[in-house]
């Protein structure tokens, strides 16, 4: 019972209703899924700490480089409260089938005895409060050497509260995109989807960097982005197996599915830039590693190791000639490609997940594209409109930008006081 309602609401989360008639089918707590969600809790913060923060790090002009630890470092502190004191209430909670109410303000119904599905409830939300803190933390590519620190935060907080949460609640929360058949295992909508596209609005609002994109230099720590994303590979691990909400073939299958994509992606981009440009890239290999597990994200609970091969070559390809369009040909500075990558891919994986999850590929043949494109439409509009709303807010009031000598300066000792290289 409980797997079955896992899996019709996309895995990656249950509303509290659904999870305690989970508990009454499965009638124990589970030490195996325990254990496993715990280890896979860890996993996903270990990709935002360290792995993200490397990664965008590395990418960034050395004068920068603390910038981007510290709103990595600073919404992932932030993100976690705010989940605490409403986000999970919001995502998680009964009140319908749009919105979770706030009867679960500071965790008040949150007992040590308390179950979802065959895990401790705390153990559930936890995992949860991981993806809220990765989700925001993913936007921070996009406007990386140009921003100040307070409206991120601010910006960070209300959009966890506004377009996470609420997005979280209808996918995996019951709600009502659940309802009509949304299958999102891991984040395709509820994490790349809204952070991708709340990141394009967020550059269109803030404008691009001084000198874009002929004064820009190069990443200047290319071993440091194949760290970064290295962290983020294995602790995707965690964020997709753990997605089955227990330790069994489920979650074999989504870890499985979840590398043999993320290899796929990899190769996919060295072959592009080897035949494009004569060279194959640190960097570039590892943005197509990104590329492929993004795209793979909503799936991994559907896909067998053949629709794993081709939604990563695809995910690969197609983020390649997303970031060659978005920042080369229409010089958007989305400086980390967090769109062309994340918002993409995510996407382009929802679309993909009702072909690729054929039984003939060795998936279970479930999605129905009609309803995928439904989801991504609503969730895209939603990220946009409220991302805009909150920006144009924070633009009004504070600011979004440093001022031109900041920018030179570089923000690790305008904003920080501190330099990552002495």
């Amino acid at each position: 019972m409980a797997h079955l309602i896992r899996r019709c609401l996309g895995a990656g989360g249950i509303s509290l209703l659904v999870s305690q008639a989970a508990s009454a089918q499965d009638g124990a707590l589970s030490s195996g899924d325990t254990a496993w969600i715990l280890t896979a809790t860890a996993l996903v913060l270990f990709m935002s700490l360290p792995g993200l923060a490397l990664f965008y790090g590395g990418l960034v002009r050395a004068k920068n480089f603390l910038s981007v630890l510290m709103k990595v470092y600073g919404i992932a502190a932030l993100a976690s409260i705010i989940w605490v004191v409403a986000g999970y209430s919001i995502a998680f909670g009964g009140a319908n089938e749009y919105w979770g109410g706030l009867d679960n303000l500071f965790l008040k119904n949150l007992t040590r005895e308390g179950l979802s599905g065959t895990i401790p409830e705390s153990v559930f939300l936890a995992f949860q409060m991981t993806f809220a803190v990765i989700t925001p933390a993913l936007i921070v590519g996009a406007f990386v050497e140009r921003v100040k620190f307070l409206p991120v935060m601010l910006f960070s907080a209300l959009w966890i509260l506004t377009v996470y949460a609420p997005v979280t609640h209808w996918i995996w929360g019951g709600g009502w995109l659940a309802d009509k058949g949304v299958i999102d295992f891991a984040g395709g909508l509820v994490v790349h989807a809204t952070a991708g596209i709340s990141a394009l609005v967020y550059v269109f609002l803030l404008g691009k960097r001084r000198g874009f994109p002929k004064e820009i230099s190069p990443p200047h720590r290319p071993a440091m982005v194949m760290i970064g994303a290295s962290m983020l590979w294995v602790g995707w691990f965690g964020f997709n197996g753990g997605s089955a909400l227990a330790a069994d073939g489920s979650a074999g299958m989504a870890l499985l599915v979840t590398h043999i994509a993320a290899a796929m992606g990899t190769l996919s981009w060295i072959v592009l830039e080897a035949i494009f440009n004569k060279k194959a890239t640190l960097v570039g290999a590892a943005t197509g590693t990104i590329a492929g597990l993004a795209t793979v994200t909503p799936a991994a609970g559907v896909l067998g190791p053949g629709g794993a091969l081709l939604i990563g070559m695809i995910g690969g390809v197609v983020c390649y000639y997303a970031v060659l369009l978005i920042r080369v040909k229409l010089k958007i500075d989305d400086s980390l490609d967090v769109f062309a990558v994340h918002g993409v891919g995510g996407m382009l994986g929802i679309l993909l997940l009702p072909f690729l999850s054929a039984t003939a590929l060795g998936g279970t043949g479930e999605g129905d594209f009609m309803v995928q494109l439904t989801g991504t439409i609503v969730v895209v509009v939603w990220s946009a409109i409220v991302s805009a709303i909150i920006l144009i807010a924070l633009k009004t009031i504070f600011g979004l930008r440093v001022d031109e000598q900041a920018e030179i300066e570089g923000l690790d000792y305008a904003l920080h006081g501190e330099s990552a290289y002495n």
